[in-house]
């Protein structure tokens, strides 16, 4: 959670310097960090069958911690679209407006703060 919360630093420094390609790319490695270590704690075994892909990721974060009802189907929604702006950003000619780039960090502090807070609770169901 700790790369999360640094990326998300970083996301904010990067928009108000302009750089929105820079912040999206960041919110979206908030979420990522922070998905990453929801799935360590939701699911002590990924040490041994890591996501390969970063659409692996964004789909085992969704059977695990959305579709049993751990975490809000928002939150799946979000990751999905902030990833999708991030590919705009990262591989796209045309920046990502200073209002999607906003919008995605807001996303990302959601996520995140999501996280952490299902994290202080109960261990989730297992399976």
């Amino acid at each position: 959670m700790n790369k999360a919360r640094t990326a998300l630093a970083s996301a904010r420094i990067l928009l108000e310097a302009g750089d929105t390609d820079g912040a999206t790319n960041r919110a979206y490695y908030a979420m990522f960090d922070a998905a990453i270590a929801a799935l360590a704690w939701a699911d002590p075994d990924i040490g041994h069958d890591p996501p390969r892909t970063h659409g692996g990721l964004i789909a085992r974060f969704g059977r695990r911690l959305v579709q049993t009802g751990v975490l809000s189907a928002a939150y799946g929604r979000a990751f999905n679209r902030v990833q999708e702006l991030r590919l705009t950003a990262d591989y796209l000619a045309a920046p990502v407006t200073s209002e999607k780039a906003a919008w995605a960090i807001g996303e990302a502090e959601n996520f995140v703060a999501a996280i952490a807070l299902a994290q202080s609770g109960p261990s989730p169901p297992t399976g």
